[in-house]
């Protein structure tokens, strides 16, 4: 009984102690010349979406949930935001080449089509960001529109 009460009491000073380890935030609260809505003509009614269901781990400002206050979970947060910025971040899109923000938006648009965004673990915690048919047709319908209009101005 008393080894127990050793091995309890050694977790609850470890986990208290992991509280002081925190990942850096991803937080600015500015808005750069490089962000997505300042490059492309994204609609009001799709931004809104995008900001719901994506933002969080495809930006430079994420809004954080309690739970990533608290150690493990918060580095668990922190390297899917890291991993989500890597395939994708709206505060740089602007600073990829004409070509390479159509390759973003097109593997974008693949992972809204297969179900793969936003990760379902995201969605079961964050119900407010489940994409609904009809939010995903208006992205789809506006990826296809910024697709077309891109190919033109290549051509230009």
């Amino acid at each position: 009984m008393i080894g127990i009460k050793k091995i309890l009491a050694g977790m609850l000073i470890v986990f208290m102690a992991i509280q002081f380890i925190r990942p850096a935030r991803n937080e600015n609260g500015q808005a750069f010349s490089a962000d997505a809505p300042n490059n492309f003509d994204i609609p009001e009614n799709i931004l809104t979406i995008l900001k719901r269901s994506c933002f969080d781990c495809h930006s430079n400002n994420t809004r954080y949930p309690w739970y990533a206050h608290i150690q493990p979970i918060g580095w668990l947060v922190a390297k899917d935001i890291k991993d989500g910025k890597a395939k994708l971040n709206f505060g740089e899109l602007g600073d990829l080449s004409p070509r390479r923000k159509a390759t973003k938006l097109q593997e974008m648009k693949n992972r809204i089509k297969d179900g793969t965004m936003p990760l379902p673990g995201y969605i079961f915690l964050h119900r407010d960001a489940r994409l609904s048919k009809a939010d995903t047709e208006l992205i789809l319908e506006w990826i296809e529109d910024v697709d077309r209009i891109g190919k033109v101005l290549l051509k230009l």
